[in-house]
């Protein structure tokens, strides 16, 4: 790889990683598994090891993954919630071991389970509970204190009355747990959580600590940040002083003296993993003595007296039954693996989605074939290969036919998918009408899944324009449902003709229009009129959208049936204006890129108040840039704005410029 090559990928996985940083630590709902994040990192530090003039102070790699949050009022931490760093292989754990012995032959190592949770700091002021917050991005975090306080294994007092100690613990949701809030999501129509550890994170950002306090979720304390009255000199010791003063900590935590004993556990804790009552994500060896640990220090981002070792994914072997085809919201066409039932990473398994033709040839799945599954992430069930072929094993085709309504399907120019185009797909109108009544589209609470699909079987409801039709003498004919239920189910329905007319693009469902592309557009256009009568180039015009999203828009407008709707919602009472206020045009065309952290402005304030004023906030710096916003700690933007020549301002030039 030549080094423009280089620069080029490094700049490519920096921005994949800080996207899926953001997706992971601070909204709680990835979009990869953990094993697929780590072999990006594990790409950008080799690259940026062979070619260290690249290095940034703003890369991944030199900083905590998450950040603090503007929900929770921030929390400078005084000793720094540093994260570990990661190997994947156990050679990696002999070298981790080698290197700690030439400075400290007689090193010994503590061996612990590696709880996939939330990490927090829990403060104490004489024996008595006085914060508690999250690691953030390791030097501020966010206060949770009101959360923390509702899980019962945390100690509002001590059974010693110490002058101040800080300890740092993992909140989880043990999996049983997890499984019940899953079903009950379900039973209810809600999007179920996608794995404990976010279920935690979730549960723990919530404003209203009485649903943190149904969550029932758990603690393991892990390390002592800061102690005052009492000496504790190592790691062991400290673990089993806190467990002394109330605390709940690790189950298991045992001292070796080499590599072939740290070794020898990891194999270990790898064999019951999927036993124990609680997720983790691998195992931490840690130097015992905390003054040999003085003396290895840290790296800029890592503590070098302790490595976190991974797991690979546990892989097992079935046999392949069938390949079942579902119609999604868009038409598109999912085929699923349906085998014998195994049981993988701590439950039991049956089915895998497959994605789309190209997947399966490129594997050459063939029904009755022996395959190979994991669960990425120790979550998502996938096939990974196969095995062996089955007797008379033929490729498999997908359907050339709607399995919902018998339409012929297509396979569009640039997609791998096949899609159903039929608008009157039985499949796709159950699915259009869960996606409007979404949190992020119209936000209608009480109208889940499940209600949807029966409030359609029982044909009362036959498009999105019919939820605003719904009665509470028909919510009562379902089956559990009473007058206080049905009342606040048309409640809501009723509140959500309020919604803002991005929320309404969005949940029209129109392929290729985002959340992102549905604001952008309702704020450029002002009302639902002018966006079905704006052009093909007013459209692609807009920044952030391009000719895709307008082909997409103006080809589902041109649809009587689409005028039909949104014409039978406006009558409705459902709102078709955008709410954006626009208090003058100063910033009419400017666009403006923020970067660092503002004294005063979150980025969110900083952007709200530049499109107030008729700006736009783009996320990258260009030529066309006119302003970049520069904080505290500004990254490669900054850098890029001096070498473009594009004017930086501060947040006091900011001001005066809002202010004028």
């Amino acid at each position: 790889m030549t080094f423009e090559q280089a620069k080029e990928r490094i700049a490519e996985l920096r921005e994949i990683i800080n996207y899926h940083s953001v997706m992971y630590y601070d909204k709680d709902s990835p979009e990869i598994d953990d094993y697929e994040y780590d072999m990006l990192s594990n790409e950008l530090k080799a690259l940026e090891k062979e070619y260290p003039e690249l290095v940034t102070p703003d890369s991944p790699t030199q900083k905590v993954g998450g950040h603090a949050m503007n929900t929770f009022a921030p929390v400078v931490h005084e000793v720094p919630m540093e994260s570990l760093q990661d190997a994947f292989s156990l050679d990696e754990i002999s070298a981790f071991c080698k290197r700690v012995s030439e400075s400290a032959s007689d090193a010994v190592f503590v061996v612990e389970p590696k709880i996939d949770g939330l990490s927090v700091s829990l403060e104490y002021k004489d024996g008595v509970f006085v914060r508690g917050s999250t690691r953030g991005d390791g030097s501020v975090g966010e206060d949770i204190t009101a959360n923390l306080r509702t899980i019962r294994s945390i100690p509002q007092k001590l059974t010693k009355s110490l002058p101040e100690i800080e300890v740092r613990g993992e909140v989880y949701m043990p999996r049983e747990v997890f499984a019940d809030i899953v079903n009950e999501q379900e039973l209810n129509g809600e999007t179920p959580f996608k794995n404990p550890r976010n279920a935690a994170a979730g549960s723990l950002r919530q404003k209203d600590p009485k649903i943190t306090a149904k969550r029932k979720l758990d603690i393991f304390v892990f390390n002592i940040q800061k102690i005052n009255g009492e000496d504790i000199t190592m790691h062991k010791q400290s673990l089993d002083y806190v467990k002394e003063l109330g605390f709940k900590t690790v189950p298991f935590y045992n001292e070796f003296k080499d590599a072939q004993g740290v070794i020898g556990e990891l194999n270990r804790i790898g064999e019951i993993r999927s036993s124990l009552p609680f997720d983790i994500d691998g195992a931490v060896i840690k130097v015992n003595s905390f003054a040999q640990r003085r003396v290895l220090g840290s790296t800029a981002k890592f503590p070098k007296w302790a490595i976190a070792y991974k797991y690979p994914p546990e892989e097992k072997s079935t046999k392949l039954l069938d390949i079942e085809v579902t119609v999604g919201r868009t038409g598109v066409l999912t085929p699923t693996a349906v085998f014998e039932p195994v049981l993988l990473a701590g439950s039991t398994v049956s089915r895998a989605v497959l994605h789309n033709q190209d997947y399966i040839t490129q594997k050459g799945i063939c029904i009755g074939d022996t395959i190979v599954i994991r669960k990425a992430g120790d979550v998502i069930p996938e096939v990974v290969r196969v095995e062996a072929h089955g007797a008379d094993a033929e490729p498999y085709i997908m359907p050339r036919v709607c399995p919902s309504c018998g339409s012929t399907v297509v396979r569009e120019e640039g997609e791998a998918a096949l899609r159903c185009l039929n608008p009157d797909c039985p499949s796709q109108l159950v699915k259009n009408i869960i996606h409007f009544c979404s949190r992020d589209a119209m936000d209608i609470e009480g109208l889940g899944d499940a209600i949807v699909e029966l409030l359609v079987s029982k044909k009362m409801i036959g498009n999105c324009a019919d939820i605003y039709k719904i009665t509470p003498d028909m919510i009562k004919e379902l089956e559990g449902f009473r007058d206080k239920s049905a009342e606040n189910i048309v409640n809501a329905v009723n509140e959500s003709k309020s919604r803002d007319l991005s929320k309404l693009l969005f949940a029209l469902g129109i392929r290729h229009v985002g959340q992102k592309a549905a604001k952008l557009i309702s704020d450029r256009f002002g009302n639902m009129d002018a966006i079905i009568n704006a052009d093909h180039d007013e459209l692609a015009d807009i920044d952030g959208i391009g000719r895709i999203t307008a082909d997409s828009l103006k080809a589902y407008f041109a649809l009587p049936q689409s005028v039909e709707l949104v014409e039978e919602l406006k009558a409705l009472g459902v709102n078709m204006s955008s709410s954006r206020i626009i208090k003058d045009e100063r910033f009419s065309g400017l666009t403006f890129v923020l970067t660092g952290t503002l004294p005063t402005y979150s980025r969110t304030e900083a952007s709200e108040i530049i499109e107030s004023f008729g700006g736009k906030v783009s996320s990258s710096v260009s030529k066309k840039t006119d302003y970049v916003l520069a904080g505290e700690e500004a990254g490669s933007k900054l850098t890029k704005a001096e070498a473009l020549g594009v004017k930086i301002i501060d947040e006091n030039e900011f001001m005066n410029m809002i202010n004028a």
